[in-house]
């Protein structure tokens, strides 16, 4: 219904009369009148009206109500709570204008989420037309309800609707404000499962600007973190470029959702970068800035800048908060340090900050996969006392924790109590149960765990046949593993890289090498890449069998794919040549990959010592050279223990780097003390060395042992040339100017002015 608009509506009537212009019947306004004065006086009286109500009525009571907020109010409450359709399209688009002019915002948004299931178009034509019933009846007035509908159904997950009606209100001479398009923007980049949206977004973010609204603040951090999230963190770094060129200034908000994505995606050296940035543009980061650049150190394996940062988080006065300590918890935990993670955990409850289910099952997955079941446990008991209920994760840790183990009893206890506790098991918690049983070699039953699924509802997946198939597979079942394999592709589920791998596996244990290639072959076919595993076994068999070139060709072939192989691969590549007397071969391979920093780290010192005979240990410079490069000290130190035990006197070379290579990875009490030892045995640390010794002694304050060390350089420098450059470094020295010390050292290094190693000329003896 459309009424004229306000400079043809006149208010001309009587309590029993309305003017001809009304567009309302007499009987309508009769009904609205005394409605009126029952909300006014009597409104226990306005049932009796139900049965004689229209939408004309509410629209007379709504109209005639628009400047007393009480009576609206009253109103909308008992119409909303009728069973009656009185309240139409209408009648609400009408409510809202009034509702937003009176700034109640609240139930207009209330009122407004009823609307959804209309069209845009029918909702843009009653927004517009009930504007002009309203006595202000100016374009900027009448957008508040557009910017209140369109927000309305983005908060309500319709942005395509609230789209919609933006571009017809915009079409129509309504300009809606930046905070309407900032609510389609969030809602449309919040759906990360719909393909289209981001694409939606941007073209929306260019048509604002294109229609003369300028994106703030907020516009700006919502599609950063809309691109962040589909993993193009460039593209969000692009966006932040823009808003700082076009005058509007990034917040911490923009700061912490590039900081958190460049640590998700490993390149957290970028997100201490913007760190800085905040800090020199005098932008304070928050406990959300630091949590996330620890979380992301800890992915990185840099633990030693962790400590740092928490320092410099409590210089800047930031205490840490859950969110903090369950980080780090689960950081130290997972690098295997459980002591200080148990450490954490204790300071956290002495703080007066309360551990959740978070903290504690990432304790109790650590304890399982240490194999300490018992003090997974009691860390389990603990959580119960402190009133924490444990989730589903938690259940199904334990119960994966004892089937790893092959204690399917304690599994079941645990499995019992999940069930009372009001969870249902899921594909994972089963999984975990199948495993157990072929961990124990109880293959059948752990098909009969696949079937009780099923009865259950749940779908094995491709983990639950992989597991039966590898436990066939080492029973040597090979015709029950293969039945297997054709029926999870009955079920639809398709083999993954780890069944083939395991039925791989299983073939070449029984020698069936050309079985297990024709199976290899399939798997490429198929698009799945073979793995450290599928190769190591495959390379294995070909040992087995003396065909050497064709396992080392498999080497070659394994390497071009990407994959390096691990310690396994090597061992059985080195023992199938050490076997057929090709020790030269075996050695050559191994030093040449060890150097070219193909192998890994687990084949370290065991295996290449082992291949080292003693003439080879006389230029064993490489080899530590290698280890220390990597930061495998102690391999380095366990080649210097091995040449002293095999009385090969390690020469000044061999300390330096190990020196060297100590300072580098931390432990500057071990490199200092080996610098000790050299300098008793009459030999002179290279400058290298020496410059590396001295950042690290000023770095770790061990101020007596840097004195000791800068003693023994200027002694051994040559004094003609060098007495200005010693006063110098004394002189900063003792004024803690360690920067100026280290400038000086270099200079004279350039100058040919210390040393570069070799024996004192007043060498001791020994002693």
């Amino acid at each position: 219904m459309v009424f004229p608009k306000p400079q043809h509506h006149r208010r001309c009537f009587s309590s029993t009369t309305l003017c001809s212009s009304s567009s309302s019947s007499s009987n309508d306004a009769l009904v609205g009148e005394r409605a009126i004065a029952y909300l006014k006086h009597q409104p226990q009286m306005l049932p009796s009206l139900s049965p004689h109500f229209t939408p004309q009525a509410a629209s007379y009571v709504l109209l005639h109500s628009q400047s007393n907020r009480g009576i609206l109010l009253r109103f909308l409450s008992w119409a909303q709570a009728q069973a009656h359709t009185f309240l139409t399209l209408h009648c609400k688009c009408l409510a809202i204008h009034i509702l937003t002019r009176f700034k109640l915002y609240n139930t207009a948004h209330s009122l407004a989420a009823t609307l959804i299931d209309h069209t845009a178009a029918d909702l843009f034509r009653h927004l517009h037309d009930t504007h002009y019933l309203c006595n202000s009846s100016s374009v900027a007035a009448a957008a508040g309800a557009f910017d209140l509908v369109v927000k309305s159904l983005s908060r309500l997950d319709f942005p395509d609707k609230a789209l919609e009606v933006l571009c017809i209100s915009t079409r129509h001479g309504f300009a809606l404000a930046v905070l309407s398009h900032n609510a389609i923007l969030h809602a449309l980049l919040r759906r990360l499962h719909r393909k289209n949206s981001l694409r939606q977004a941007e073209q929306l973010f260019r048509d604002m600007i294109g229609n003369g609204v300028s994106p703030n603040v907020y516009t700006y951090n919502i599609m950063i973190r809309g691109v962040v999230d589909r993993g193009d963190l460039e593209r969000g770094f692009e966006f932040m470029r823009e808003m700082e060129r076009e005058g509007v200034s990034p917040t911490v908000v923009t700061y912490n959702t590039l900081i958190d994505a460049c640590c998700k995606r490993r390149r957290v050296k970028e997100a201490m970068v913007l760190l800085r940035v905040m800090a020199a543009r005098g932008m304070v980061a928050n406990l959300i800035s630091y949590n996330s650049v620890i979380n992301g150190l800890f992915v990185e394996g840099r633990i030693s800048e962790v400590g740092e940062l928490v320092e410099e988080m409590s210089v800047k006065g930031f205490v840490p908060d859950e969110v903090t300590y369950n980080t780090l918890v689960n950081g130290f935990c997972k690098e295997g340090n459980f002591h200080q993670g148990f450490l954490l955990l204790s300071e956290m409850v002495e703080k007066g900050l309360s551990p959740n289910v978070v903290t504690y099952t990432t304790l109790i997955n650590c304890m399982c996969k240490a194999g300490n079941l018992g003090r997974a446990m009691e860390i389990f008991y603990q959580m119960r006392v402190r009133g924490l209920r444990p989730n589903e994760r938690t259940y199904t840790t334990l119960i994966d924790g004892f089937c790893q183990k092959g204690l399917l009893n304690d599994a079941y206890r645990v499995l019992s109590e999940m069930i009372i506790s009001g969870f249902s098991p899921s594909v994972v918690t089963y999984n975990a149960l199948v495993h157990g049983y072929c961990f124990l070699g109880r293959v059948e039953e752990a098909v009969g765990i696949l079937k009780g699924m099923v009865e259950r509802g749940l779908f094995p997946d491709v983990v639950s046949y992989t597991t039966v198939i590898a436990g066939f597979c080492r029973e040597r079942e090979l015709g029950k593993a293969f039945r297997m394999k054709e029926e999870m592709v009955e079920k639809g589920v398709m083999p993954d890289g780890v069944t083939y791998s395991s039925l791989i596996q299983g073939l070449c244990l029984q020698q069936k090498l050309v079985e297990a290639f024709d199976l290899f072959r399939e798997m490429l076919q198929m698009g799945l890449p073979p793995d450290e595993v599928t190769y190591t076994s495959l390379i294995n068999a070909h040992c087995v069998e003396g065909e050497l070139s064709k396992a080392l060709r498999l080497h070659d072939e394994m390497m071009q794919r990407g994959f390096f192989p691990d310690d396994v691969t090597y061992s059985v590549l080195i023992n199938g040549l050490n076997k057929k007397a090709r020790t030269k071969e075996a050695k050559r391979l191994l030093l040449k990959l060890f150097y070219e920093e193909s192998v890994p780290n687990h084949v370290t010192y065991n295996t290449l010592i082992e291949n080292c005979s003693n003439s080879e240990f006389k230029s064993v410079v490489g080899l530590v050279k290698g280890f220390c490069m990597k930061g495998l000290m102690n391999e380095a130190d366990q080649v210097l223990t091995t040449m002293l035990q095999r009385n090969h006197k390690p020469n000044a070379a061999i300390q330096n780097l190990i020196i060297h290579g100590h300072c580098r990875s931390g432990n500057v009490h071990k490199a200092y003390k080996m610098y000790t030892e050299l300098e008793h045995y009459g030999f002179v640390s290279h400058t290298v060395t020496v410059l590396a010794l001295v950042k690290a002694l000023s770095r770790k304050g061990m101020n007596d042992e840097l004195s000791q060390v800068l003693q023994n350089v200027l002694r051994s420098c040559k004094l003609n040339d060098a007495e200005v450059a010693k006063v110098l470094v004394e002189v900063n020295f003792k004024e803690g100017n360690m920067d100026a010390v280290l400038n000086v050292l270099t200079e004279m290094a350039k100058d040919g002015l210390l040393p570069d190693g070799g024996m004192h000329s007043f060498a001791p003896g020994r002693t």
